[in-house]
């Protein structure tokens, strides 16, 4: 009987196990257990999901715009974003119901990882006059939200494509309970928050 061919699950290249994930489950989660003294491993925070949302004004306007906005998002998170409408007709700002008006992408698993590492290592610190982010930033159920003027700060935006400045929100989603959990959870996974402001 011939031996039936293994089929490749693998998918496409596949990226290396993050760094920040080891840490996470090596240092991080015990710390924030004896911490807090949570009595089970769910209950310590962890990161959930990453949001990066790009608004371009109305691309219908100017589709070259949109298009570039998706390019360069692409480029940022690894993966192809999802465009955005507008969900009600806005006479002010001559929006009408269903008009293309942005991306955004949602990152989890090994991406988001790769991703907080990047921005936290890399990103961020490439920012001119960088004092670190605001520890005001939180929203009350552990999820940390920050805007970006430009694109430029990511290394993978060549200047040979750059048309215009792009601003972005990036916001950070945990499992924590209160902003003093998800502070601790981010603090320890290197990300540059200020001290109290």
């Amino acid at each position: 009987m011939a031996k039936e061919k293994k089929e490749n699950t693998a998918g496409p290249a596949t990226l290396p196990q993050p760094r920040l994930k080891k840490h996470y489950a090596e240092k991080v989660a015990p710390k924030l257990k004896a911490d807090f003294g949570f009595t089970s491993t769910m209950q310590v925070p962890k990161l959930d999901k990453i949001v990066i949302n790009m608004g371009t004004g109305t691309g219908e306007k100017d589709p070259k715009h949109l298009e570039n906005s998706v390019r360069d998002m692409t480029l940022i998170a690894g993966q192809k974003p999802v465009i955005t409408t507008s969900k009600k007709a806005i006479s002010n700002f001559k929006l009408r119901e269903g008009m293309k008006i942005g991306c955004k992408v949602t990152l989890r698993g090994d991406r988001m990882y790769h991703f907080f590492d990047k921005l936290a290592t890399v990103v961020l610190p490439r920012i001119r006059d960088f004092q670190g982010l605001s520890p005001k930033s939180f929203d009350g159920r552990g999820n940390y939200a920050l805007g970006l003027k430009e694109q430029l700060v990511f290394p993978e935006i060549p200047y040979d494509t750059f048309d215009r400045i792009r601003g972005m929100d990036i916001i950070i989603c945990t499992t924590a309970k209160t902003d003093d959990e998800a502070r601790a959870l981010l603090k320890e996974m290197g990300f540059p928050l200020r001290e109290k402001a």
